[in-house]
């Protein structure tokens, strides 16, 4: 509450004295892009914390409310007007946003997909080939949920997640400092998908399904799109675009298994959609040096990032994407507020609380957009790996 108190005062005072605007230079947002992000899109929010991970909800009434604020001050556009504009370093006229949405889940395709269409707007949806049309719930859904039922059941038997995962010969650094993970869910599966390969992850969802085991009910909301669903966004004009073939943590790989996930998930989908596939998101955020140089030798032009931290090799491979979802925008009533909406796009919490994650490159501040060359200036020099 305390925290909510100071993050809508902040926006109230602000707003009033046009703060967030000279903030913006400092974040490197005044003049850029407002690409947003946003995960499920459910009926109703119920932030139960049961059955599915709630900072990766939005109900589609916030989300309406997030549209209509922003379509009042910014123009939407597609994922492909923004990246030829940004790869031949042109400016807009006017301020521009772009709405994307990551892992495909069917809720999208249901609750946002007919709202986009009736207002007109332009999005994007980030994919895992190899999990689309299949009954396989995303890794981090399948953990929490696990986890959730895990942790309720062990408290009354005394046992934690260490005792677990060293039983299992599972060790992590740190392991024996994270007290908060023995007891939520939530940063318990941050703590594993952050450190562990997607192959080390599996095996810790099968030890604890042989403790545990999950409700037909609960998984079934959490299930992805079909082919046919996400065909039919991509002929209605949706940007379609990579997540990875299998929402594989890039930097927690090996090179060859990232250079797997990434090339291949452009072959599957081309091979689907019969069309280019030039985008890219990288999963939870997360990406280093290595990372973006597999995205580059994939072949992708362009790829987003859930933070400020910028490649100067690389710029069109780490744009900056602001990450939304239901109670991203509430002040401390509970209620709706667009002067936190606006410092949510302008990064001004991100001078508070930056990205504590190791990319490699640049933070908040360190280049900006008008500070990305077009490719016309790099005439004669290797400007395809700018363009990748």
């Amino acid at each position: 509450m305390f925290r909510n108190v100071i993050k809508s005062g902040t926006a109230w005072a602000l707003e009033r004295t046009n703060g967030h605007h000279w903030i913006a230079t400092l974040t490197g947002s005044a003049k850029a892009p407002a690409v947003i992000g946003y995960h499920r899109v459910v009926e109703r929010y119920t932030p139960d914390g049961w059955n599915a991970i709630p900072a990766m909800c939005i109900s589609r009434q916030m989300l309406e409310r997030h549209l209509d604020w922003i379509g009042r001050r910014f123009r939407f556009i597609s994922l492909e007007e923004l990246g030829a504009r940004m790869q031949w370093g042109g400016r807009f006229d006017a301020p521009v946003a772009v709405v994307t949405f990551d892992d495909g889940y069917r809720d999208v395709y249901e609750n946002a997909f007919p709202l986009l269409k009736k207002k007109g707007i332009p999005a994007a949806m980030f994919v895992c080939p190899g999990l689309v049309g299949t009954r396989r719930l995303l890794p981090h859904d399948e953990l929490y949920l696990l986890l959730a039922r895990a942790f309720a059941r062990w408290k009354a038997e005394g046992r934690t997640l260490p005792r677990f995962l060293l039983n299992h010969g599972v060790w992590l650094p740190g392991l024996d400092r994270m007290a908060r993970v023995f007891s939520d869910p939530f940063p318990a599966m941050q703590f594993l998908l952050n450190g562990l390969p997607q192959s080390e992850l599996y095996r810790v969802i099968r030890a604890l399904q042989r403790e545990v085991e999950l409700e037909e009910e609960a998984l079934e909301p959490l299930r992805l799109m079909d082919w046919d669903m996400v065909l039919e966004m991509h002929r209605a004009g949706m940007t379609i675009g990579s997540h990875t073939r299998t929402h594989a943590l890039l930097p927690n790989e090996s090179r060859q298994r990232m250079e797997a996930e990434a090339a291949g998930s452009r072959v599957e989908l081309e091979r689907h959609l019969g069309a280019p596939v030039r985008h890219f998101a990288y999963p939870c955020g997360r990406f280093d040096k290595a990372a973006i140089d597999a995205i580059a030798d994939a072949g992708y032009r362009y790829a987003y990032t859930t933070c400020l931290h910028h490649d100067q090799n690389y710029p069109l491979l780490t744009i900056s994407r602001k990450l939304l979802w239901e109670n991203s925008c509430l002040d401390s009533r509970g209620v709706f507020s667009a002067p936190i909406l606006s410092c949510q796009l302008k990064w001004v919490y991100d001078l508070v609380v930056r990205c504590q994650q190791n990319h490699g490159c640049p933070p908040a501040g360190a280049m900006v957009y008008r500070d990305i060359p077009s490719l016309s200036a790099f005439a004669g020099r290797d400007s395809t790996r700018l363009a990748a």
